[in-house]
């Protein structure tokens, strides 16, 4: 139980890290946080491998380019349906 609360705290601060990078704000607040966290460490992952140090099963180094990259990507989708709304 304590690892699965870990887990949740690291991928929320990842995905915190990653919004403050990219100077955007991840929908959802928290729960966005941690999903951002959640899916850019397996982003990451896929795309740089598992290397680095290991904080509760994430690579950290991978999981913050990998969140960096997941944030950029959605604020540029979400700008661009933004305008093409208008």
């Amino acid at each position: 139980m304590f690892t699965f609360l870990w887990a949740l705290i690291i991928g929320g601060i990842i995905g915190w890290i990653a919004g403050m990078v990219v100077g955007k704000d991840i929908p959802g607040g928290v729960f966005g946080n941690i999903i951002a966290g959640f899916v850019g460490a397996w982003l990451g992952t896929l795309i740089f491998g598992n290397w680095g140090p290991v904080v509760a099963d994430f690579a950290i180094i991978p999981a913050l380019i990998g969140a960096v990259l997941l944030v950029f990507l959605l604020s540029l989708l979400m700008r661009a349906f933004r305008k093409s709304t208008d």
